[in-house]
């Protein structure tokens, strides 16, 4: 008899175990389901229909757009050496006078500042000594012209003079070339200073010298640049090099500025990469306004590749959290009840209920930013247009944040 109650009382252990190992799997689906039930509770936000018209929200579809791509790159403004110059004397001597500062316009030719130099008079000086042999050496032609004519004297006493009066016409040219380089007129009356003129029209970047700093052709007074010219020094990677073209147009703003847009066109692709990394330089001119814009600055550009049709919601719809972008859905309207113990109809509110979709940004223009949802939608879903950071706002402030 005690063998018999044994084998039912190890008979009925077996069997217990049996049926929790039978039941354990409809536990485990049962936490699964209220997992994904709590997932999906916290990623919707309700408004009541108060809360909608005071926050302004609007919806509409997910619309198909022509949008303009874009590809981002940086880079930074640069003047062409052609239109760039250093103020430099030819001659060495003092720095008597300086016009300008940092900042002033200038235009070719005017004056920069003035030179003090005793080389200077002293080519003068030699110019005048010639000039007057010169004058003498045409008259002994002339004499001796005569005397040939009238067979008093020899034909190679009037070579000989014609010889030295061409000797000293050279020279005296070779004098006034000379000065004219040097910006002084062989009209003027001797004097011990030099004009130094700016080479270039453009604006005064730098003064390098201060008054009675000697100077020589080495050391340059001043530096011009002219703007007129800047453009743009831009650098593309290998993958894509072959979206960027001549002709193409470019939207850029300063790193330190970036609330003002300028346009820029490109006009030159390099063909070899930039020392040992693979982005190629992309020079483009800057067009319309300038204003602002120095050589040195650097800039974060976006070069336009193409117009295409793409899924796009209104800058508006968007709204980041956690560094990610959502969308908010429309999930339905509902009647939520203000009082859980009492469901009647006196106690409920109208208001609509909001789904969160995480989506991936793509081309933005026009006001309008593609989107790439993470998980597919509904092509006639509708969605928050504007007032999505409201949402957002809501969903975070009062904890109901998306789990998992």
């Amino acid at each position: 008899m005690q063998k018999i109650m044994k084998s039912y009382q190890i008979f009925g252990i077996v069997f217990f175990a049996l049926l929790c190992a039978c039941r354990q799997p409809d536990k485990a689906q049962e936490e699964t389901k209220g997992k994904t039930e709590h997932i999906e509770e916290h990623s919707t936000v309700f408004l009541s229909a108060a809360q909608i018209k005071m926050a302004g929200i609007e919806m509409g579809p997910i619309e198909m757009k022509n949008l303009t791509a874009s590809l981002s790159v940086t880079g930074t403004l640069a003047v062409p050496s052609q239109n760039k110059a250093f103020v430099t004397s030819l001659v060495n001597g003092t720095l008597r006078n300086l016009f300008v500062q940092p900042g002033d316009d200038v235009r070719k030719g005017q004056a920069i500042g003035t030179i003090a130099n005793t080389e200077l008079s002293a080519i003068q000086q030699q110019l005048i000594a010639v000039t007057a042999q010169v004058k003498f050496a045409s008259q002994e032609v002339a004499r001796q012209r005569e005397l040939v004519a009238g067979n008093a004297a020899p034909l190679k006493n009037l070579q000989r003079a014609e010889t030295e009066w061409q000797a000293l016409q050279v020279q005296q040219e070779a004098l006034k070339r000379q000065l004219e380089v040097l910006g002084v007129s062989a009209r003027n009356p001797i004097a011990a200073t030099l004009t130094i003129t700016a080479p270039v029209s453009g604006t005064i970047s730098e003064i390098d010298a201060q008054i009675g700093s000697p100077i020589n052709a080495s050391s340059p007074i001043a530096q011009i640049i002219n703007n007129s010219e800047l453009h743009l020094d831009l650098f593309v990677y290998e993958k894509d090099l072959l979206k960027v073209a001549v002709g193409q147009t470019i939207h850029f703003t300063l790193t330190n500025n970036p609330g003002k847009e300028y346009d820029a066109i490109i006009y030159s692709i390099g063909t070899a990469f930039v020392n040992e990394t693979k982005a190629v330089p992309v020079h483009a001119r800057v067009i319309n306004d300038k204003s602002g814009l120095i050589e040195g600055m650097g800039v974060t550009a976006r070069i336009s590749i193409g117009e295409g049709i793409y899924p796009a919601v209104p800058d508006a719809a968007l709204a980041n959290d956690g560094g990610n972008d959502y969308i908010f859905l429309v999930d339905k309207e509902v009647h939520a009840h203000t009082n859980e113990t009492n469901h009647d109809e006196s106690n409920e509110e109208q208001g609509m209920r909001f789904k969160r979709v995480q989506v991936i940004k793509g081309t933005s223009d026009v006001g309008y930013t593609e989107i790439k949802p993470i998980v597919e939608l509904d092509p006639k879903a509708k969605i928050v247009t504007k007032g999505s950071f409201f949402l957002m706002a809501k969903m975070t402030n009062s904890g109901e944040h998306e789990h998992g």
